[in-house]
Parts: structure tokens; sequence; C-alpha cells
């Protein structure tokens, strides 16, 4: 059997795009009303929605902080989103593992300090799944808080890039993805200029690490830009709305 040619000779990859190239992004900005703050986020065929609900009283008083907010997460997948049959148990290994990710990422963000005494809930589920599920969620996420109006020191963005038939490639499909090459995730603070979040999940020698986390932080930052334009956009809408 032959080798899967992950890059073509001229350089396209399985979906026609170039290797530096990211998918198509999409956002909607308060798909939630309940929510203080919702989004949905597409990256290409990845679909993610996010709510969050707070700053709100702490419901389990065991669990209060005095001089900062509690931020939970939690990350699930609905049974539709990859199109198996098989149903996955809710509270799962790799479900806990991601919410936890999306936590800790979206903590080093919110202005904790200024909302003590108080908690933060972020809900967030794939609606349809193709690679890059995690940073989705995180920019997903990101948009939902700020949609919310919860302080934060900088948005927070996430993109991931990885190393097949010897080429980085930008924002993995699910095909790349599961092609066992190496994948690196990353999440930074585009102002500050500083990394939230790295997970690699293969080995990879330094000089070709740093070009592919290199590759991932520079999505980072063209997602920043379009998150950007979206809240923008959206302030806009509540100007024209509200007749200001």
């Amino acid at each position: 059997m032959s080798k899967t040619e992950y890059v073509s000779p001229e350089g396209l990859r399985l979906d026609g795009r170039r290797p530096m190239e990211m998918r198509q992004l999409r956002a909607e900005i308060g798909t939630v009303s309940r929510a203080n703050g919702s989004a949905v986020f597409e990256m290409g065929n990845t679909k993610v929605i996010a709510a969050v609900y707070g700053p709100r009283e702490v419901q389990n008083r065991s669990q209060l902080i005095n001089d900062h907010a509690l931020v939970r997460c939690e990350y699930s997948m609905a049974n539709f989103s990859t199109g198996d049959r098989m149903r996955k148990p809710k509270g799962d290994r790799r479900s806990t593992e991601i919410s936890l990710v999306i936590r800790q990422t979206m903590e080093a963000c919110i202005l904790t300090h200024l909302m003590p005494r108080s908690q933060i809930d972020i809900f967030v589920q794939v609606l349809q799944a193709d690679g890059g599920t995690r940073s989705a969620c995180i920019n997903a996420a990101t948009l939902a808080l700020a949609d919310a109006g919860i302080p934060m020191r900088d948005i927070v963005t996430s993109c991931s890039a990885g190393y097949l038939n010897s080429t980085p490639l930008l924002d993995l499909n699910y095909i790349e993805d599961s092609a066992g090459g190496p994948d690196v995730t990353v999440g930074i603070l585009p102002k500050l200029d500083k990394v939230t979040l790295l997970q690699m999940d293969a080995k990879l020698p330094v000089d070709i690490f740093e070009n592919v986390m290199g590759l991932a932080i520079e999505g980072c930052k063209a997602i920043a830009n379009y998150i950007r334009e979206v809240l923008l956009e959206n302030t806009k809408q509540l100007e024209y709305r509200r007749g200001l």
C-alpha cells in the first residue's frame, strides 16, 4: 500500500490548501440568549459553541476564593459531531483533560482578581469535529467571555500546526491530525506577545519544532485579527441598535 501523500508535488494539501494556509474562519456572537456571553466559532468544518455564565455567586461555598474569581470549564462533544455511531460517555478522560486545558488557558487572560468571591462558568461544545477542536474551543470561549463583558488582560487565540511529508502544515484538519505526525497546539495573548498554551504529541528536532511553532503562532495572530474584527463589528451593531 502506497504511503499517503499529504502534500502533492504541486504543494497542495488534501483539501486544496497550501501548507501555510488556514481554513476559513467564521464567528457569530450572542448565539445563546440565556447566557451572559456566547459565541459560535468555525474553523473550516470544525464548529464549536461556547456559553459563559457569570461572574455570579459561588454555588458551592467550599470552592469560594476570597481574593479572586473561581473559573470553571466544561468541554463536551455532541454525539453527532463526528458521525461515529459509538456514544462518547460524558466525563471521559479526554473531555476532562481538554476542560482543564481550556480552563487554564482562559485563567491566564481573565482578570480574576477584579471579581473576588464569584464564579465564572465556561461551557464549550463541539457541534462538528474536523481537527483542531481544542483551538476552536479556546477561540469560541474568548469571544463568549468578551461578549459577557468579563475583563481580560488580552484576548487569547489558539491554532495548531503539524509536520507531515517533511513539510510544516498550518491548521490541521482531521485526516492530517490522524496521520500520526507531530502536532503542536499553541495559545497566545497576541498584544502581550505571551504564550499561554503549548501542547505537542510527538518528538521533533529543535529546528523543525521552532518552524512549526512559529507557524502556529502566525496562525494565532491571524485569528486574533479576525476576532478583533468580529468584536468591532458586533460593537458597531450594538451602537446602531441603541441609536448611539
